[in-house]
């Protein structure tokens, strides 16, 4: 692992990065820190891929704090985009694809962008069902931030945002205790006709951390898709500049 850290909106983002090639951004949920992802980056690294995990704002070694909003999520996931170039597809798990939501928005974003992976989340969660599900011992902290609110009371902004997304994108749910539903996987669908989903059986709504080999099969998978590879390869079409030859 590589430690490193990106200067966004006002303050240090510390992440790591394992491996060459093509790249995955990944975005921990609200309460983990960047090493849930450790398992994930052992695996794609072993498959030819790149990964870089950090600490969002308010969360590990990062600056910030949570009260900053998911706008601030946003905009500190289209820095890091920005900053670490290379077209990766971003996987968001929980709040950080939230983040993603709002984040490829941008439609000149998501040109940088080879595809989204939601881990566990959906644009218009029910408020009921996650206040019941951060109620638990576990996660009563993250309940309590005003964070939580700020997220679920932006549920048409989200949809706006995830309706914008014209690139491959991929669902993981979760088998044991998820809040997500099948019909509100199938609104999901008639909003991103191009949505994949999946299931991962053996874990609960923090898939990385339940089941991280199972997680980074299915990441690698998307990431070598012929739509995925395709968009990366255009990038770097678009970006390369090919060297002069001299006289």
């Amino acid at each position: 692992m590589q430690r490193e850290t990106a200067r966004c909106n006002g303050i240090d983002i510390v992440y790591d990065g394992l491996g060459r090639g093509q790249s995955a951004l990944l975005l921990h949920a609200g309460g983990e820190r960047r090493r849930v992802w450790y398992p994930v980056m052992e695996y794609l690294d072993k498959k030819g891929l790149r990964s870089i995990a950090c600490d969002q704002r308010g969360h590990g070694d990062s600056g910030g704090t949570t009260a900053d909003g998911v706008i601030a999520f946003a905009a500190d996931t289209a820095l890091m985009v920005a900053h670490l170039r290379g077209c990766p597809v971003i996987v968001g798990a929980s709040l950080g694809g939230f983040a993603a939501m709002l984040a490829l928005a941008d439609l000149k974003l998501q040109s940088d962008v080879a595809g989204l992976i939601m881990v566990d989340v959906i644009p218009d969660p029910d408020p009921s069902r996650v206040r019941t599900y951060l109620a638990g011992e576990e996660r009563q902290a993250l309940g309590r931030s005003p964070l939580v609110s700020d997220i679920l009371d932006r549920a048409e902004q989200f949809l706006g945002a995830t309706a914008s997304l014209h690139i491959p994108v991929l669902l993981v749910r979760s088998g044991k205790g998820s809040a997500i539903t099948d019909e509100e996987v199938a609104r999901l669908s008639m909003l991103v006709p191009q949505l994949q989903t999946t299931i991962v059986e053996n874990a609960g709504h923090l898939i990385a951390r339940d089941a991280p080999t199972e997680l980074a099969e299915l990441i690698a998978e998307f990431m070598q898709s012929d739509k995925v590879r395709a968009r990366h390869i255009q990038w770097i079409g678009k970006y390369a500049h090919p060297i002069q030859a001299k006289s």
